[in-house]
C-alpha cells in the first residue's frame, strides 16, 4: 500500500508545484486547455468557479460531487483527498457559517496551496488536514457528508476507505463521490502501469464491486450511477491515449444507517 501512496503523492506533488499539463498529471487534461474550461466540463458552473480563489481550481477531478450531495446549512463536511481545495471552498459557502468543512490530503505541497488560499479567501470555516483516506483524522460519528473528487479510485485499499468514511459519519450520515469506475475488470498489465494509476485510470474498480465493498462497509441505499458522456473528457487524461472504453465518471451516494 505504501508504494502505490508514494506514487500518487509524487504525482500530485508535481501537479500541486506545477500544474496540470505535466508528465503523470493525475486526473487532468493536457495543456493547453485552460483549468476553468475544463472543470465547466466536469459540471462546475461559471458561478461556482468565479466564487473561488485563484490557486484552488486545477482542473482535477471527473465530475461535480457538491452536485449531488445536498448540502445544508450547519453541516459538517469532509472532502477525501482535497486537493487545492476546490471543493472545500464550495461547501463551506454552502453549510454557511454554522457548518464546517474539512479537506484530508496526503501530499503537503496540496495541503501548503489549500490552506493559502483559505487564508487568500477568508474561510473560517474549513480546514485542511494532513492524512491518508483510508485512515481519516477525524473523529468517529461527528460528520454528516463526506465528498470527494475523483480520489477514492486512487487507494490500494478502497474497503478501507468505505470503512473510514461509515465511522466518521454520524447515523444518517452520507456520501457523495465523484469517481471513475471501470466499464471491465482492469487487466493486470495496466493496473501495475504507474502513469495509468495515479492518471486515475487502473485503480478504478466495477461497479459491481463498488457496490460489494459498501455493503460490507454497513452503508445503504446506494447509488452508482455511470455517466457515459465522461468519455469526451476522459479521453484527455493520458496524452496519446484515449482510455474512455476502460472508465466512466460515475455519482456514488449511499447513507449510514
Amino acid at each position: 500500500m505504501g508504494k502505490i501512496h508514494d506514487i500518487v503523492r509524487k504525482s500530485y506533488t508535481v501537479v500541486a508545484t506545477e500544474g496540470c499539463g505535466c508528465s503523470a498529471s493525475g486526473c487532468c487534461a493536457p495543456a493547453p486547455r485552460d483549468n476553468q474550461t475544463v472543470s465547466q466540463d466536469l459540471g462546475y458552473s461559471v458561478a461556482q468557479l468565479a466564487s473561488l480563489p485563484g490557486g484552488a481550481n486545477l482542473g482535477l477531478g471527473c465530475g461535480n460531487p457538491q452536485a449531488i450531495a445536498s448540502l445544508k446549512p450547519g453541516e459538517t463536511v469532509v472532502d477525501l483527498g482535497s486537493g487545492a481545495g476546490i471543493d472545500c471552498f464550495l461547501a463551506a459557502e454552502q453549510v454557511g457559517a454554522t457548518g464546517y468543512v474539512i479537506g484530508v490530503d496526503m501530499t503537503a505541497a496540496m495541503l501548503e496551496r489549500a490552506r493559502a488560499n483559505a487564508v487568500e479567501g477568508g474561510y473560517d470555516n474549513v480546514e485542511f488536514r494532513l492524512g491518508e483516506i483510508e485512515h481519516l483524522p477525524v473523529a468517529d460519528g461527528t460528520v454528516d457528508v463526506i465528498v470527494s473528487n475523483c480520489v477514492v479510485n486512487l487507494s490500494p485499499d478502497k474497503a478501507a476507505v468505505y470503512r473510514d468514511a461509515f465511522r466518521v459519519l454520524r447515523s444518517g450520515g452520507r456520501i457523495a463521490l465523484s469517481d471513475v469506475i471501470a466499464r471491465a475488470p482492469i487487466p493486470e498489465a495496466m493496473r501495475a502501469d504507474e502513469e495509468l494509476l495515479s492518471g486515475c485510470i487502473s485503480g478504478a474498480e466495477t461497479a459491481e464491486v463498488v457496490l460489494e465493498l459498501l455493503t460490507a462497509a454497513g452503508f445503504v441505499d446506494i447509488r452508482v450511477e455511470p455517466k457515459d458522456g465522461s468519455a469526451a473528457f476522459i479521453k484527455d487524461w493520458i496524452p496519446g491515449e484515449d482510455l474512455s472504453a476502460w472508465v466512466v465518471s460515475a455519482d456514488i451516494q449511499a447513507v449510514k444507517p
